[in-house]
């Protein structure tokens, strides 16, 4: 009980840890705006986010104070970023991958098909100098960002046909964002980047065929059971899914070095309280989805392996003109080479000691 209290309350621990009678005393009085890139209704993102700046204005005695607003309320959910770079706002939160058609350079630290998982991609950016990396291209976008959730592994996503191999792919079109559209294209898919809450009606409509989101929790949520009941999985193209906050460079530039401290420790708290949230939600939204009626698939082997082949394809396209997208693509995959032979033998071999264990002990 005292851990889960601990994870629930994480913004509000970290706004205590660095609250202090005086810490306010000679700091200004701010008033800042935050966009996100998805609607209110998806509750984790947006609560996580509403959490990260209630967290900014306790540990500053409401001095900093943060107003969030959800995708299209000030600008469009697919136009967050843009709004900080030009000074509309000060900050967003989202997804940079959705921004990769700017610079390829906009993918990598949200995360990349067949790179790492949530943990490991969480060790790259803050003790592998992911994070440095990420400090030096941002900021040549008038932007500093800072991780602030991560989704863990999503599902592969809603199809209203069963995928049975490469030919189904021919000619579908498929609400996917990031490099996985670029990668799913050189199979015949035709990606679809539309914001989350025009997924339903896109898919309702049969204008797409098919929609990736995140997981079972947000998937109820927008309904895709009822249009697409075909639930694929696993999400191997999307194992670990950041969102960072960012801010207005100078804005940032400007704050003074308690702020900054404050909004740097606030985004770390949301970083982990997201993904422990989708942890402790998503396996109940699955059984109530599958009691709605989705229908669990397996995605074909040849489909991942036609993928993984396609997406070093694409990579190499990519690093022909963009050589910093290169050298990071592989100071990650260095990374995860000297990760995956401790995780062969510490998480995923106890991972199916106890999923072996379950299976064979379950009560008929």
């Amino acid at each position: 009980m005292r851990r889960r209290t601990m994870l629930a309350s994480g913004p509000a621990l970290a706004a205590a840890a660095l609250a202090s009678p005086a810490l306010a005393q000679g700091n200004p009085a701010i008033r800042w705006r935050l966009v996100t890139g998805y609607p209110r209704s998806i509750d984790v993102l947006f609560g996580v986010i509403d959490n990260f700046a209630r967290a900014v204005s306790e540990a500053t005695d409401g001095k900093f104070a943060i107003q969030t607003f959800a995708g299209g309320e000030i600008v469009p959910a697919l136009q967050a970023v843009d709004a900080v770079a030009n000074g509309t706002v000060e900050m967003a939160h989202t997804s940079s991958y959705y921004y990769l058609g700017k610079n390829p350079m906009y993918a990598p630290f949200t995360g990349l098909p067949f790179l790492m998982n949530a943990r490991q991609h969480n060790a790259w950016l803050y003790f592998g100098g992911g994070n440095a990396l990420a400090d030096a291209f941002y900021a040549t976008q008038g932007l500093v960002a800072f991780p602030a959730g991560n989704s863990g592994a999503q599902m592969g996503g809603w199809f209203r046909k069963e995928i049975n191999g490469l030919a189904d792919l021919q000619g579908l079109k498929f609400r996917v964002a990031g490099l996985v559209g670029s990668i799913y294209a050189k199979l015949g898919v035709v990606p679809q980047l539309i914001a989350p809450g025009d997924s339903y009606p896109a898919l309702e409509r049969g204008t797409i065929d098919a929609a990736d989101w995140v997981g079972p929790h947000d998937d109820e949520k927008l309904g895709f059971v009822r249009v697409a009941p075909y639930y694929y999985y696993p999400g191997f193209m999307e194992s670990s899914v950041v969102a960072h906050v960012f801010i207005n460079k100078e804005h940032w530039d400007a704050l003074p070095s308690a702020y900054k401290s404050i909004v740097r420790t606030a985004a770390m708290a949301a970083n982990l309280e997201m993904v422990a949230r989708y942890d402790a939600v998503n396996p109940p939204a699955l059984r109530r989805l599958i009691g709605a009626g989705a229908k669990l698939r397996v995605f074909n082997p040849e489909i991942i392996s036609a993928c993984y082949r396609a997406a070093n394809e694409v990579y190499a396209e990519i690093g022909t003109r963009s050589p910093e997208f290169t050298r990071v693509l592989a100071h990650m995959q260095a990374f995860r080479d000297e990760q995956m032979p401790w995780w062969q033998i510490s998480e995923y071999a106890a991972d199916g000691v106890n999923i072996g264990i379950r299976g064979r002990n379950r009560t008929p």
